[in-house]
C-alpha cells in the first residue's frame, strides 16, 4: 500500500514524463517548425523557393527529420558508448536497478555452480572434497553478503565493481 506522500510523488512522476515525453516534445516540435519557418526561410527568397509554403515545409522537414531523428536515435541507444553510459549512472544511482543486477549475477552464478554438479552427478560422479568446498564457500560468502546488504549501504555497488574489475 502506499502512502499519500508516495502517491504525491508517483504523481510528480508521471506528470514529469508525460509532460516531457508527449507534450513538451510536441509544444517543442510545432515551436521548431514554426520558429525556423516564419523567421529565417521567410526572411530569404532563395529558401522561399525550395518551400513556397509552411505546410510543403513541415511535409519536407518531416520527410527528412523522422529518419534522421528515428538514425540518431538508434545510434544513441545501439551505436555509441552514450547509452551504457547512462545505464551506468542508473545502476550506481538506483539501489533497486543495482539490486537486481546483483540478484540476477548471483543467481547466476550459483546455478552454473550447481548445474556443473548435477551434470557430475547425472554421470554417476563423487563430487571431489574441492568441489564440495567450492560450493559451501561460495554459498557461505553468499549468505555473508546478502545478510550484509540494504538499500542504504555500498555492498551491492562494491559486488558490482568487483565483478566488473574481474572481468
Amino acid at each position: 500500500m502506499t502512502s499519500s506522500s508516495t502517491n504525491s510523488f508517483r504523481g510528480w512522476y508521471y506528470l514529469r514524463m508525460g509532460f516531457t515525453a508527449y507534450f513538451a516534445f510536441i509544444l517543442a516540435a510545432i515551436n521548431t517548425l514554426t520558429v525556423t519557418y516564419f523567421l529565417a526561410i521567410e526572411n530569404y527568397p532563395e529558401l522561399m523557393a525550395v518551400f513556397p509554403s509552411f505546410e510543403i515545409y513541415i511535409v519536407i522537414v518531416v520527410s527528412i527529420g523522422c529518419p534522421l531523428l528515428i538514425f540518431i536515435g538508434y545510434s544513441h541507444y545501439k551505436k555509441t558508448k552514450a547509452f551504457s553510459s547512462e545505464m551506468d549512472v542508473m545502476v550506481e544511482s538506483n539501489p533497486y536497478t543495482r539490486r537486481n543486477v546483483v540478484n540476477i549475477t548471483i543467481l547466476v552464478e550459483l546455478t552454473m555452480k550447481l548445474n556443473g554438479m548435477m551434470f557430475k552427478m547425472a554421470k554417476n560422479e563423487k563430487l571431489t572434497s574441492k568441489e564440495i568446498e567450492e560450493i559451501e564457500k561460495l554459498q557461505n560468502d553468499m549468505k555473508k553478503f546478502t545478510s550484509e546488504r540494504k538499500f542504504s549501504n555500498k555492498k551491492d555497488l562494491e559486488f558490482l565493481r568487483d565483478r566488473i574489475t574481474a572481468n
